[in-house]
């Protein structure tokens, strides 16, 4: 049974959405029946839903080492200082930034974010906790929420994170930088051209760049070389970019775009006059193109969701419930074995007690210490139900070590996430002690959950479509999609 306060939420997301696309209001539908198939086999609790792990805006994350033009970028981009810059490192936080219609800036704490599903970092002091006990009461020294009233973040939201070192950066720190790398549309990666030596950032570059290639939306990331101004004080400024071009070639990166910018507010003057001509063409065509594709991620947003739906319900069906069979199929075989184990010490247990009781036998198989116990009936059931209470206890105890056993080999295949809680959450479930050890099948799944998944996918098809015809137009002819009389662009709630 689903939450409450979760019911709420959902209920605020609905709305917010109804202004803005309609259609998401109906994937919002779509996601509780999938959340009603994961609930039925363990794989989220009452209070859990899909929808919490997806950002429901917009998101551009920018990344990148100390001192990489980030927060530049940023205040370039809006128009208006939202973020300090210095040319040291001036920010340790991740800084999620969203629109204010009352036309003013504000900062607010983390667990603004924290406890607002429709923004990402959403119940993140859990997922720290998890990785660093004690942490999670520290949610305000990791992210912070920054409104501005910025038209060009209206419906959108960018986070800002600060400087990145692989090498000295906390566990928490990167599992928050992963976290974000996850959820955005768009993922903008800066790297600093002052740098002349980009191979002493080789565990940056790897983190940043050689574990984000071979994702499946690697086409989200966008990869730039920020504040050229500089290079162009260079003897041989194209040396600069050739280092750093040979730099990610080495981490994979071998095709794809590589920009190159500077903010024209934060520049250094250029004497030669071709040379800054040149420079300023190509960094006017690099920052119009990086611009356009930024402001092409609310429209991808509606695919990505949509996609995320399709996506989660197959990995339900093909990746997950085989995964709990097979956590069921070890944890049957464990449970027999160490039943065999149990049973079988307590077999010479007894029989060890009858040989060095020498010949108990009087007549019958009963010793002859224990002709007391059938000597009466009434003594006799209480005598068998407290044999059978102990043979069941033995049971309980090696289907117990089996559980544990079996959650410790998913804790180690398994990094801290919801993947790993759900399955441990489903291992806990399906061996629950009403549950025989000759079930093969997860705890409710059947044919109605097949069936709900099925129409789930369908759903997300008939999505597409609908959005195909909003934006493509396959069939060649256009045809108007009502404007609802609320703006067409609404902002996440931040006043």
């Amino acid at each position: 049974m689903e939450d409450g306060r979760l019911s709420d939420r959902l209920a605020s997301l609905k709305e917010h959405l109804q202004l803005e696309n309609p259609l998401l209001v109906e994937a919002v539908g779509s996601f509780g029946k999938l959340d009603k198939v994961c609930r039925g086999i363990g794989l989220l609790g009452n209070d859990q839903s899909t929808i919490s792990q997806i950002a429901w805006w917009p998101l551009i994350s920018v990344l990148g080492p100390f001192s990489a033009g980030k927060s530049t970028f940023i205040n370039y981009y809006l128009g208006t200082p939202v973020q300090q810059t210095g040319s040291h490192a001036v920010d340790d936080k991740f800084t999620v930034i969203c629109y204010n219609a009352a036309g003013e800036s504000r900062v607010l704490p983390g667990t603004a974010l924290n406890a607002d599903l429709r923004f990402p970092f959403y119940k993140m002091s859990e997922e720290l906790e998890k990785v660093e006990p004690g942490e999670g009461g520290r949610i305000d020294s990791y992210i912070r929420l920054k409104t501005s009233p910025s038209d060009k973040l209206r419906g959108l939201i960018l986070i800002d994170s600060p400087g990145f070192d692989a090498d000295a950066q906390r566990t928490s720190t990167l599992r928050i930088t992963n976290y974000i790398m996850d959820l955005s549309d768009l993922v903008l990666v800066l790297f600093d051209a002052r740098r002349p030596e980009p191979g002493a950032m080789r565990d940056t570059l790897t983190h940043l760049v050689a574990a984000t290639i071979n994702r499946r939306d690697s086409n989200k990331f966008v990869y730039i070389l920020n504040q050229m101004d500089i290079a162009a004080r260079e003897d041989n400024p194209e040396e600069v970019v050739g280092a750093w071009q040979r730099a990610l070639a080495q981490q994979g990166l071998t095709a794809g775009k590589f920009y190159r910018i500077y903010s024209p507010s934060a520049a250094l003057p250029i004497a030669d006059e071709s040379l800054r001509q040149r420079f300023e063409a190509k960094r006017d065509a690099d920052m119009a193109a990086i611009h356009n594709r930024m402001n092409q991620v609310r429209v991808e947003r509606a695919y990505r969701i949509v996609g995320e739906l399709e996506k989660l319900a197959r990995e339900v069906e093909d990746v997950r419930v085989p995964e709990v069979r097979g956590m069921l199929a070890r944890w049957r075989k464990g449970t027999v074995r160490r039943d065999a184990v149990l049973f079988g010490l307590l077999a010479l247990v007894l029989a060890a007690a009858y040989v060095l009781t020498g010949h108990p036998f009087t007549n019958g198989l009963a010793p002859a210490w224990m002709e007391w116990v059938f000597a009466e009936s009434w003594r006799a059931i209480p005598f068998l139900l407290l044999c059978l209470g102990g043979g069941l206890w033995l049971h309980f105890l090696a289907r117990r070590w089996s559980t544990n056993a079996v959650a410790r080999v998913v804790e180690k295949a398994y990094a801290h996430g919801p993947v790993r809680e759900g399955l441990l959450r489903a291992l806990a479930k399906n061996t629950a002690p009403w549950r025989s050890i000759f079930c093969s099948e997860p705890a409710g799944w059947g044919h109605k959950y097949r069936r709900i998944l099925s129409s789930v996918i369908s759903d997300s098809e008939k999505f597409i479509q609908s959005l195909n015809d909003r934006y493509a137009h396959p069939s060649g002819v256009w045809q108007q999609q009502p404007t609802p009389a609320a703006p067409a662009a609404p902002e996440p709630a931040c006043e």
